[in-house]
Formats: C-alpha cells, sequence, structure tokens
C-alpha cells in the first residue's frame, strides 16, 4: 500500500477547502439544508478543536475533525474521497481523533451523519459506535442518524 500519513493541517489550507468543496456538493446533493449540519473553516479553526488530513504519497485524500464541548468529543467533517475509499483511511483517520479526545480526558465520542451514507455508517459501526438520540444543539431529523462510542475501551482493531 502507498505510504499515509496523517497529520493536524489548518482547515483554511488550499487542498483542505478543496475537499470541503467535495464533501459539501456530495453532502447537498443527498440531504435538504436542515440536514446538513456543515461546520465552516473559521468553526474547525478554534481551540478546542483538532483537525487532522490524510495524504497518500502526497497528495490530501481524507479529512476529520473533532470538537472538545467539554462533556464530549464530536467527529466532524470525516472524508474520504470516493477513489480511494475501502484502504482503510477513515478508520485510521477515525483511530487519531479518538485518541486526541482521550488525551482530552473524554470518556465519549458522538457524531451526527446521515441516513443515506452507507459507507460512513458501515465505518462508524465498525468502530463500535452505535446509535443514540440527538445530542448537543441538534434537533430530532429522520435523515440524520446519532452515533456515540465509549471511549474508556481499548479500540479494536
Amino acid at each position: 500500500m502507498p505510504e499515509l500519513t496523517i497529520h493536524i493541517t489548518d482547515p483554511a489550507a488550499p487542498e483542505v477547502l478543496k475537499l470541503f468543496e467535495e464533501l459539501d456538493g456530495y453532502l447537498v446533493g443527498l440531504y435538504p439544508p436542515e440536514s446538513n449540519h456543515i461546520l465552516s473553516v473559521e468553526e474547525l479553526r478554534q481551540p478546542n478543536v483538532v483537525f487532522l488530513t490524510a495524504a497518500l504519497e502526497g497528495q490530501v485524500v481524507g479529512c476529520g475533525g473533532v470538537v472538545n464541548h467539554g462533556e464530549y468529543a464530536e467527529i466532524k467533517r470525516m472524508f474520504i474521497v470516493p477513489r480511494v475509499r475501502g484502504l482503510r483511511i477513515g478508520r485510521r483517520i477515525l483511530d487519531e481523533l479518538e485518541t486526541i479526545a482521550r488525551t482530552w480526558g473524554m470518556t465519549i465520542a458522538r457524531l451526527e451523519t446521515g441516513v443515506w451514507q452507507p459507507e460512513a455508517l458501515g465505518l462508524y459501526e465498525k468502530a463500535g459506535y452505535q446509535r443514540g438520540g440527538p445530542f448537543g444543539d441538534y434537533p430530532e431529523h429522520p435523515l440524520c442518524v446519532f452515533m456515540e462510542k465509549s471511549l474508556e475501551t481499548i479500540p479494536a482493531g
């Protein structure tokens, strides 16, 4: 497998903005505006957020962030370009985000995704996330799937 590197990145970097353009276009094509809970670049640049990118052979192919909400960590903006899905890049990013959350002392990671994203749902379920109800400021919505995972256990391979 080609070399994969994961590192902290400024969400305003040009290669990240290109990923966001692709991700946002994908989400807007699947869901109405009230179902898209997208953090802006400025929200991702706050001190309580760590944002990662994954690069394959030096080319950025994925991203994800983790937000420290005090009582829990929230996974945001996970995206892997379609041409490299299936290489476990999303899982590697997710594992890194969970590790960061653990260093903050977080014991719960939560996320929101959509019902029409089987790849994302599969990734999160395989990583140990379980479906639950809305959290934070999220309203109940039939197109939203809310998931959480205990971070107190050792991550499964």
